[in-house]
């Protein structure tokens, strides 16, 4: 990612979106990313959704149990209030966040702080999921993650509900999900959960 010097001396913040399908490793780039930022020295803030306690309440970790300290909210709007005199804002789970989000995002770029957020692009039945959306559209740099495809083995994108509950939200790992290809995501729509 190149990253234009800024020679005016002034701080300039920008939106970065990690985006994928469940086990892309949307959460672990996140972690290694905040990871670096505080080997640089800078201030980092961290913060997931409240409802998200399937590995810890307090921590973000990733699939493969890499964990960085967070702090669990419930509003988006609190992240202004807890993300002062920071250089970077790390935000996991973005979908589950409320619609205030983007503009929250906004203004902490405007502060010139780095907002790094990660969150599933596209809900179990392939439609854009929460504020991800929103997100993208605002974001000065986009990675979008793969899986790999549990049916073929080539890259998946997308995150197939293997149980039968309804909700556009079910917190589950691979006990209700599965990662699958465009091909082997469709191919059992007739009788998919």
């Amino acid at each position: 990612m190149f990253i234009e010097p800024n020679l005016s001396g002034e701080r300039r913040g920008w939106i970065e979106v990690i985006c994928g399908s469940m086990f892309s490793g949307k959460t672990e780039e996140l972690i290694r990313r905040l990871k670096r930022a505080r080997i640089a020295n800078l201030r980092v803030e961290i913060f997931k959704p409240a409802i998200d306690v399937r590995y810890d309440e307090q921590n973000i970790v990733s699939h493969d149990e890499n964990a960085i300290q967070s702090t669990p909210i419930d509003n988006s709007q609190t992240i202004l209030l807890l993300a002062s005199e920071v250089d970077v804002v790390g935000i996991d789970e973005a979908q589950f966040f409320d619609d205030q989000l983007p503009e929250v995002c906004d203004q902490l770029a405007l502060r010139g702080i780095r907002v790094i957020v990660a969150g599933l692009d596209m809900d179990y039945k392939g439609k854009p999921f929460g504020q991800m959306p929103f997100l993208l559209a605002k974001a000065d740099y986009i990675t979008k993650l793969h899986a790999i495809c549990v049916k073929c083995g080539n890259i998946a994108n997308y995150s197939y509900r293997t149980v039968l509950k309804d909700g556009q939200v079910l917190l589950g790992e691979k006990e209700s999900y599965e990662p699958r290809c465009r091909t082997c995501y469709h191919e059992n729509e007739p009788d998919r959960p």
